[in-house]
């Protein structure tokens, strides 16, 4: 069940969304494996963070322009932003929910 904490970025809303406080983006698409099981991480990571962070998913099918702007590669690939500045790029599914929520929060 997705959290309803998750906000939807897409290229009309990206540069709004990211441009003030620490926001996680997560560029994934509907038929990547390793998105899906991410998935239930970036939501724990939405419900822990709210009102402290900002948590997205980006749809690299619907927002290409976004994608290729911050040279996402391979999905899914994290950005933790602050004030619609990269500080961090995590390409991969690899990630704890606890340890993502550590490093969002040392940008804050």
């Amino acid at each position: 069940m997705a959290s309803d904490k998750v906000l939807t970025i897409d290229d009309s809303n990206f540069e709004s969304t990211v441009a003030e406080g620490v926001t996680l983006v997560d560029f994934w698409a509907p038929w990547c494996g390793p998105c899906r099981m991410v998935a239930p991480i970036i939501d724990k990571v939405a419900d822990a963070l709210d009102g402290v962070a900002k948590v997205g998913k980006c749809n690299t099918d619907e927002a290409g322009t976004s994608a290729q702007k911050f040279n996402v590669a391979s999905i899914p690939t994290l950005l933790i932003m602050k004030d619609g500045e990269v500080k961090e790029t995590l390409v991969g599914a690899a990630q704890k929910e606890a340890d993502l929520v550590e490093k969002i929060k040392s940008y804050l």
